[in-house]
């Protein structure tokens, strides 16, 4: 049985931190990454920091801990002490003189004006900041010996709030980091001369230095920005340099293009220019192979392709003898068999491995080897075989026996593989191209005929937001329903009319296979002790998959529970509850959410990717995967037992189209009505919270559907967010100027619904 002092425990809560509570956001990490067994500093950049206690790392074998968050000074509090060290500085220069009276210098004065100058030069404004990223914090990094490299992330945490994730790389060659930049400010800069720093260099800023290979480099691009670094190299030398910048931060949703697009220059001792590049094939970051013609000193060049740039223009450039592949055939593999898979690239110890299959679930996954680079790598459970030569034409195409797999090439400009199979009448029939998703230049045309010639279907690019990370999805994907018995033909090109042996492609050709992934969006959850908080999930239905997909917690700590878990039928999203237990430290949880359906029969379960909603130059979204879904649970000093707020009416709640349904909602007090008010969010169109009114449990809540605005059948849940109606000032609150990146507001736990005839 709840107590008064409970219930009251709770309202506290709701009305102080719990919603004010302000989220950390981080813009960027810089350097953004570190080699393996060394200790560092790194500086992250964002908003609402400067209550940053923790820093978390995936994986292990990194220690962190936060040593500053700060804040650049507004203008006005610059002028002030501007003002104030000009006046001091001529009472100086007056005493000097042999003035008295009021010009007496003093010990005081020497004191202050010392402060004045230290306060400038430790934290000078910034009036060109975006408030994305106002606020920096500092932390110190060490990162074991025995951690393996690979790219991991990291998120800061307050007290009560966890940051979205950010890439952060371990490595294992040496590092050189150049100095954090920092915007130009011309009016700080003349004052920072009469405080005894060199003034700015005019013009274009550029940056060099001298390195020695191997190595990685870390820089940040600010506007006009251009980097140089000098290093000596032996003749015949086949030099890999390979940016990261776009892979760091893969969108920026204020910048177009919306990354960081770098550019790659390499000269010669002379200044003569060697090589350069912008992208790698259909990727943004560059890529440069580099065969040195003579011993010497060479200079590499980078720089944002428009001359833009900021703080969060961050960049590793590695360059070594690197072994990198550009390519790879087959594309994938059977599940539970041997491939034996041919590599191309440069300065690679083998140009053929043999990747087991045993035990690998299907899907895209990554080769294993003695290279640089990420490789991607499908396996599926279907039948496999290759593409023969000739099958250029109707006439020499080759036969499938279906369901297959077909692994080929585009192998030259211009080319177009033709495959053919018997079908009968009626029966569906699906062609996907895996391509692109495999780092396969080759951007595919699929088109399907009937025997005399005729086109019954034809895709050219197919959206897959499954690969949040692709932004030109050139994969190809057709589905149709055959008219008669017969034989069918299915014709695959490059929309470009390119080719080459790198133009590698996966064909599955079967009858639909209806499946689904998941998307938990966002990957960091903040909750508060005993309170809910919305998650949407996002459901990428494979093949015509319709059936709803039940959702629940994995290996979940005891006292999490969702409430409204579950995609309806024919829907792709859904945005349900994530209720934490009463009782927390605060301390950072990895959580995991699953989805189970029934497809032909049987029960199918995924594991839902957690991802972040990220928006790309002002207007599209993406989902981008994160490595985990993690959660910090707000403390309460005053734990509450058992639950506090809960659905007391059956669900889902059935609501007459047209009318309205009541729904009756447990509270820890009676006065919950008369503090704070119930907003409905995200309701589809139709749907209202008409009345909330205090009842003998709690509160009730009228729920209407719109006549002629929703039809029977809709369903779906109903997120509705606890605001208090007067919350309390927090004067030592300072929000820059600028979007709010506000915490999630409590929620009640989601309501599920149903509207129905009359």
């Amino acid at each position: 049985m709840k107590t008064a002092g409970a219930s009251a425990s709770l309202l506290l809560l709701l009305a102080g931190t719990a919603l004010a509570q302000q989220t950390p956001h981080l813009a960027y990490v810089y350097p953004a990454g570190g080699r393996v067994g060394t200790t560092f500093e790194i500086v992250v950049g964002g908003q609402f920091l400067l209550q940053v206690s923790n820093a978390f790392f995936t994986g292990d074998g990194i220690e962190a801990s936060v040593l500053e968050c700060s804040r650049p000074m507004n203008q006005k509090e610059f002028n002030d002490l501007r003002d104030r060290w000009n006046a001091l500085r001529e009472k100086r220069q007056a005493a000097n003189q042999g003035g008295g009276g009021t010009n007496v210098w003093t010990a005081a004065d020497a004191r202050e004006m010392e402060e004045i100058r230290q306060k400038i030069l430790e934290n000078p404004p910034n009036r060109s900041a975006s408030p994305a990223m106002i606020d920096t914090a500092i932390i110190k990094v060490s990162i074991a010996t025995n951690a393996l490299p690979c790219d991991r992330e990291i998120r800061l945490a307050t007290r009560n709030a966890l940051s979205n994730p950010l890439k952060f790389c371990l490595g294992t060659l040496p590092e050189v980091t150049k100095p954090p930049g920092r915007p130009a400010n011309p009016d700080l800069d003349r004052f920072l001369e009469r405080l005894g720093r060199k003034p700015a260099p005019p013009g274009t800023p550029k940056y060099e230095a001298q390195v020695a290979l191997p190595c990685t480099l870390n820089g940040q691009i600010m506007p006009g920005g251009v980097d140089r670094y000098r290093f000596t190299a032996a003749r015949g030398q086949q030099l890999v340099l390979s940016a990261a910048a776009r892979t760091l931060i893969p969108y920026l949703a204020d910048a177009v293009p919306g990354w960081f697009e770098a550019a790659l220059t390499i000269y010669d001792s002379r200044g003569k220019e060697l090589a350069s590049g912008e992208r790698f094939r259909f990727r943004p970051d560059p890529l440069l192979h580099f065969e040195v013609p003579r011993d010497g000193e060479y200079t590499v060049e980078i720089h944002d392709s428009i001359y833009r740039g900021r703080e969060d223009f961050v960049y590793r450039l590695t360059m070594d003898q690197l072994p990198f592949v550009t390519g790879i055939f087959p594309l994938g593999g059977a599940a539970g068999q041997k491939t034996t898979v041919a590599l191309s690239g440069w300065n690679l110890p083998e140009t053929t491995l043999v990747r087991d299959n045993s035990g690998a679930q299907t899907g895209v996954t990554f080769l294993t080897g003695s290279f640089f680079n990420a490789v991607p790598f499908a396996v599926d459970d279907l039948p496999e075989c290759f593409e023969r030569e000739p099958d250029n034409s109707v006439e020499t195409a080759q036969a499938l026996t279906l369901p297959v797999i077909v692994n080929g090439h585009i192998s030259r400009p211009g080319e177009c593989d033709v495959f053919k199979f018997e079908g009968s009448a009626g029966q569906q029939i699906v062609a996907e191209v895996f391509a692109r998703r495999l780092d396969s230049p080759l951007d595919s045309f699929l088109r399907l005929t009937d025997s005399g010639g005729k086109q019954l279907a034809f895709n050219d690019d197919f959206e897959d937001k499954g690969f949040g990370l692709e932004t030109h999805h050139a994969d190809s994907y057709l589905t149709a329903t055959l008219p008669a018995d017969g034989t069918y033909y299915l014709h695959i090109n490059d929309a470009q009319g390119q080719g080459g042996p790198e133009f590698a492609y996966r064909l599955r050709v079967s009858e639909p296979r209806p499946d689904f992934a998941l998307r938990i969006v966002p990957s960091s959850l903040n909750v508060h002790a005993g309170l809910s908080v919305p998650v949407t999930a996002y459901a990428l239905r494979k093949d015509g998959f319709t059936n709803a997909i039940e959702l629940r917690l994995k290996d979940a700590p005891a006292g999490f529970s969702l409430s409204g878990a579950r995609v309806p039928e024919n829907q792709d999203q859904v945005q349900f509850t994530l209720k934490a237990r009463p009782q927390s430290a605060g301390e950072v949880l990895r959580l995991a959410v699953e989805g189970r359906a029934v497809i032909a029969g049987r029960v199918v379960t995924h594991r839902a990717v957690p991802a972040d909603d990220m928006m790309q130059a002002f207007a599209y979204r993406h989902l981008v995967p994160a490595c985990e879904l993690a959660g910090i649970v707000g403390e309460n000093r005053r734990p509450l037992a058992g639950d506090a707020i809960k659905i007391l009416s059956a669900t889902p709640v059935r609501i007459l189209a047209g009318g309205t349904a009541r729904v009756l909602i447990a509270t820890p007090s009676p006065a919950f009505a008369e503090r704070f008010n119930l907003e409905l969010k995200g309701a589809p169109e139709g749907i209202s919270l008409e009345k909330v009114s205090p009842a003998e449990k709690g509160i009730e809540l009228v729920i209407a559907a719109g006549s002629g605005k929703i039809k029977p059948g809709a369903n779906g849940n109903l997120i509705i967010d606890i605001v208090p109606k007067n919350p309390p000032a927090n004067p030592n609150q300072k929000r820059p100027a600028g979007p709010s990146q506000s915490a999630a507001a409590p929620t009640l736990p989601a309501i599920p619904f149903m509207v129905v005839a009359n």
